[in-house]
């Protein structure tokens, strides 16, 4: 049998665990014989990622620029249990959220709906895909132990010389914790950009859903930047019937969960991460559940 010959070359990203069994057997009976391919291999396995002080991580990532598409098993983000069984050197990062952060981009989750693992949640008989903002939050944070009284700061120095900005944060009196996270306008607006884009080639409603009411700056941001880009797309959206709905996160929970399905669900970083897991679970499996991160460009 002649193999298929495939002109460009694709990143190959092994994992760790079960996932790395998996993908060999897929590799050497299904693609291998079948597909003359130029893989371009890199070892994301955390041993691995430990000898390398991650670095192997940003270079995947990288390569992916290059080649514009990879394939990435499972990989595990360590935790201090892991650390000691597997010797670590330290809790390395999520290697998806460094690859998502590299290249900016969007993750998009959708089901696969079977008709012998019928949804646990009822009245959902349409796919209910998720679109996570790949960059940027908690999962690019800086975080800090504090062990004695003092007082934790923001500050920004603008670059050109400006005045020099300085919010308190908390005044600790005893042992806390504190955490810095950020998000770009760039980064914010590609998000955006994705989804309409997502939802008019899907020809789905788009939801997104945040917390402005408490974070009135962070959350309001991103509210915002979505409604311009909406703006701009709503001749498109109207023409091919899609709606556009912005609820706070938690009612957006509630109306999803009492819904039939059918809509692209924009979340914040952290939400995605979550709202992912639970709407695979309620369409019955999170091995059912489809990933793809679409960069802006």
């Amino acid at each position: 049998m002649k193999k298929i010959i495939v002109k460009n070359p694709i990143v190959e990203i092994d994992g760790d665990e079960m996932a790395r069994v998996i993908w060999q057997l897929i590799k050497e009976k299904l693609i291998h014989p079948f597909v003359d391919i130029d893989i371009r291999y890199f070892d994301l396995g955390i041993k691995h990622r430990d000898e390398t002080d991650d670095k192997v991580t940003v270079d995947a990532a990288n390569a992916i620029i290059e080649a514009g598409v990879g394939v990435k098993c499972a990989t595990v983000t360590p935790n201090a249990a892991r650390v000691k069984e597997y010797n670590l050197k330290q809790q390395w990062k999520s290697p998806n959220g460094t690859i998502r952060s590299i290249l900016d981009g969007t993750v998009f989750r959708k089901p696969i709906i079977i008709n012998n693992i019928p949804p646990s949640v009822r009245t959902w008989n349409k796919p209910i895909i998720i679109g996570r903002h790949a960059y940027g939050d908690i999962y690019k944070n800086i975080e800090l132990v504090v062990d004695s009284p003092g007082r934790a700061e923001i500050v920004f120095i603008p670059a050109d010389g400006g005045e020099k900005k300085t919010l308190k944060i908390h005044e600790f009196k005893g042992r806390g914790v504190v955490m810095g996270m950020h998000n770009t306008e760039s980064s914010i607006r590609s998000f955006a950009k994705a989804c309409i884009n997502y939802a008019l080639s899907e020809k789905i409603d788009l939801w997104f859903g945040a917390k402005d009411t408490i974070s009135k700056q962070y959350h309001g941001f991103f509210r915002d930047v979505f409604a311009e880009e909406i703006e701009k797309a709503d001749k498109e959206l109207k023409a091919k019937g899609i709606n556009y709905r912005y609820l706070l996160i938690d009612d957006a929970v509630a109306q999803v969960i009492k819904s039939e399905g059918g809509m692209l669900w924009a979340c914040m970083n952290y939400d995605g991460d979550v709202m992912s897991d639970m709407v695979a679970t309620g369409f019955g499996s999170l091995g059912l559940m489809t990933s793809v991160l679409v960069s802006p460009d």
